[in-house]
């Protein structure tokens, strides 16, 4: 009998269920149903923003096109085999002639790592595109259909989390790739975090299963308690480690095997293998069980014990999958060739065509509170294209584009959304790698290139008929800065180089400190900035020296303090007036925002005039960006504006905005201010035989464990350690593992620091300020 969480899971209702597979038809129409109060005669009681827009059907010709279009990512934790399985990928479908190792013997690399240092260091640092066509076999109904699919391959370090974020900011779907013995780690449960930040269905892909020690059940399971998320095998592998042959396909109950040269002939047999009929006996059962806790139809076929058919089993599948309630778990080998052609038809089967993924627009003529609006990716639509990543090319600078509604043509002109310049379309290419192809058109739905237009990473661009503005991708904020300092004189290519990396990755940011004039480079860890700085020397042949890594420390304040501040300067003519009275209070993150600084402006009856209200605003962020403790920025922070007063000669904006300045600096120690600084969740992978001298060491460091996990013959330590103690700590865990221990890390929050290190912070800072001036 069935338990009775099952009975209620099954018995669930699921108001998106029924709507994914209709949604081929139904989202146009009812993306502007919503908006359909527009330009009527309104009366006080209807809302004045809400503005009709015409409704774009998708044609018979647009169906067809977006039916077989699939566009993928894929995403894992380091050195889970990405990069490899697109090798494969492009290999089987015809675009590459031969297979290349990331770090082979033949020194040629992997196609989609075409940096130099991407195949010196053997790891991807760019996420490269490229496309293919698919001829796939439904599992439903055994037809073969031919699928044009993009693909991006993203790198694995948080180092380059940007790479990861802005390439599922424009996909619809993904492909998780998780090791077979190392299972979920730090990395995947970030990607995780930016696949449900936008929305994107996965599959799963539990790759180097021809290692010894490989455990898919376990990395289910984790999947399911780690990353929240219903999951089950559709395939049981034959043979196990390094006997891998094939896999049992348990939707269409087949055996598949890989034959021929690098496994590009696949063989399918009804006959199941008696060795593992059991357990694909049992692993189809368990399918069909975790369908059921998220499937309606499958709940009820469970409930009467019916055994459900394959097109049954296979439209359940896609539907919980679209609705991201659930991940079919495929189980291969990349380097073995093994069972890749399955999980590419899983693609093609389960994953979202660009017309099921719901994408929508603000109109910029319209407040910020008005509703979004739904694209449609019609052909006949207005143009809406998203620029998501630039590149310097060999012919200026690459831009990557996402057309999700319209048709973008070469030498049509379009216009940027945010300073509504006019620009010409001189070239536009499909990329593969770095190698590209030239088009004349693309349609919605479609990723291209195009060269020659001046913009920035999230930048709209529309044919001018529309006001629509896509929403940019979420961009983290550095970590960890260094001094940089050209090696003799500085030439023009040091600013060239600093300008063009910051306009390609928006999380590394430059700066000039202003007490000592030094270039400070800002991201997200170390590998991060010695890259760039690599890059530099290679690219631009400047050669840097970097000074000791600083650890972006930040300030905030733990209670109210009231101000009652004048601000008087008097010279000969206009002098300067302005007083101000209010508070400042702590704030905590606004999760909506994504803020946790604000200005509040309370002031009632004219007495601070509406015109000098920005300034004091201004004020308030200026004064935020060095607080009086060790010269770090303020947050947490809220500055409630109440009264003031302003006089008729003297008052100015840069009255107002010195006098709040001047205020929160005089009020800010009586906030009780504190330093906080950045915690890191590290992982720490190693042999058992280190494990109390890897933990010792992470104790050392003010580490708090937070969860360990012991297998055979290796352990995995996940600690929360402040940065600041973790310079050094790669040379430190090479010495006690002896080289055999690895570690990643990435920011987790900002915390407050021990006593004595803000009493250190805050000495050190008053030391740089020198003595006041008598």
């Amino acid at each position: 009998m069935l338990g009775s969480s099952i009975f209620q899971a099954c018995l669930r209702t699921r108001p998106h269920s029924r709507l994914a597979s209709a949604r081929l038809w139904s989202l146009p129409a009812r993306g502007y149903a919503a908006t359909a109060t527009a330009t009527k005669p309104t009366d006080s009681t209807e809302d004045p923003a809400v503005k009709e827009y015409p409704v774009y059907e998708l044609t018979e010709e647009d169906h067809k096109r977006l039916r077989f279009q699939r566009n993928i990512g894929v995403s894992a934790h380091i050195d889970s085999g990405k990069t490899t399985l697109t090798e494969r990928i492009l290999y089987y479908t015809g675009r590459i002639r031969d297979i290349h190792e990331v770090r082979g013997r033949d020194n040629v690399g992997a196609k989609m790592d075409s940096m130099e240092l991407e195949r010196e260091k053997g790891i991807t640092i760019q996420s490269a595109a490229t496309f293919c066509d698919w001829e796939a076999t439904m599992p439903g109904t055994g037809e073969k259909d031919k699928y044009a699919i993009n693909i991006i391959d993203t790198p694995g370090h948080v180092d380059f989390t940007i790479e990861v974020e802005r390439a599922l900011r424009v996909l619809d779907g993904a492909i998780l790739v998780l090791c077979a013995v190392a299972g979920v780690q730090s990395q995947t449960t970030t990607v995780d975090r930016q696949m449900r930040r936008y929305n994107v269905p996965r599959i799963s892909f539990i790759n180097k299963m021809d290692r010894p020690g490989a455990n898919p059940w376990r990395v289910i399971n984790q999947i399911r308690h780690k990353l929240k998320i219903s999951a089950a095998a559709v395939q049981v592998p034959i043979g196990v480690e390094d006997g891998l042959r094939g896999v049992v396909d348990l939707v269409r109950w087949k055996a598949i095997y890989n034959q021929g040269e690098k496994g590009n002939q696949i063989v399918e047999s009804d006959e199941i293998p008696a060795e593992v009929m059991e357990l694909a006996k049992e692993k189809r059962r368990e399918l069909i069980e975790q369908l059921a806790e998220v499937d309606d139809e499958m709940g009820e076929l469970l409930i009467m014990d019916e055994d459900p058919t394959t097109p049954q089993l296979v439209d359940a599948i896609r539907r919980a999958t679209i609705s991201l309630k659930f991940s079919p778990v495929f189980l291969g080998s990349a380097i073995k060739n093994t069972a890749v052609q399955p999980m590419l038809d899983g693609v093609c089967a389960y994953l979202p065509t660009p017309s099921e993924s719901v994408v929508t627009a603000h109109d910029t003529s319209l407040p910020v509170s008005a509703p979004a609006v739904q694209l449609t990716p019609a052909s006949a639509a207005p143009l809406v294209a998203l620029a998501f990543k630039l590149e310097e090319g060999r012919f200026g600078q690459l831009t990557y584009m996402r057309v999700y509604q319209g048709t973008m043509r070469k030498g049509q002109f379009i216009y940027h959304a945010r300073t509504g310049k006019k620009v010409k379309v001189p070239r536009l290419v499909r990329m593969h790698s770095n190698e590209m192809e030239d088009i004349q058109e693309i349609g919605p739905g479609e990723i291209c290139a195009i060269f020659g237009i001046d913009c920035a990473s999230g930048d709209t661009f529309t044919d001018g008929s529309s006001t629509f503005s896509m929403t940019s991708m979420f961009v983290p904020e550095p970590v960890i800065s260094l001094a940089l300092k050209p090696v003799g004189q500085e030439t023009p290519n040091f600013s060239r180089a600093l300008n063009r990396f910051q306009k390609e990755d928006p999380t590394f940011r430059v700066h000039i400190d202003k007490e000592s004039k030094e270039t400070i480079i800002s991201g997200m860890g170390e590998l991060h900035l010695e890259i760039y700085v690599e890059r530099m020397k290679r690219e631009y042949n400047v050669e840097c020296t970097t000074g000791k890594p600083r650890v972006a420390f930040r300030e905030t304040i733990t209670q109210r303090a009231d101000f009652f501040y004048t601000h008087k300067k008097q010279s000969g003519g206009a002098g300067q007036y302005a007083r101000v009275i209010g508070f400042v209070e702590p704030m905590e993150m606004n999760e909506e925002t994504g803020k946790d600084i604000e200005f509040v402006n309370q002031v009632m009856g004219g007495n601070i005039p509406s015109s000098y209200i920005p300034a004091c605003e201004k004020g308030f962020y200026e004064a935020l960006e060095k607080g009086s403790l060790s010269g770090n920025s303020v947050c947490g922070a809220r500055l409630v504006l109440n009264d003031g007063l302003a006089h008729s000669v003297d008052s100015s904006e840069l009255a107002f905005r010195l006098a709040i300045i001047g205020a929160f600096r005089e009020i800010y120690n009586a906030a009780k201010p504190m330093i906080l600084e950045p915690i890191m969740t590290v992982e720490v992978v190693a042999p058992s035989e280190f494990q109390s001298a890897v933990i010792g060491g992470l104790n050392q460091r003010r580490g708090t464990i937070v969860d360990s996990e012991v297998r055979e013959d290796e352990f995995t330590a996940i600690a929360e350690v402040a940065l600041n103690d973790m310079f050094g700590y790669s040379n430190h865990l090479r010495g006690i593992t002896q080289g055999k221990g690895e570690f990643s890390m990435e920011y987790k929050t900002h915390q407050p620091v021990m006593p004595q290190v803000q009493a250190e912070l805050e000495a050190a800072y008053k030391k740089t300020l020198g003595q006041p001036k008598k």
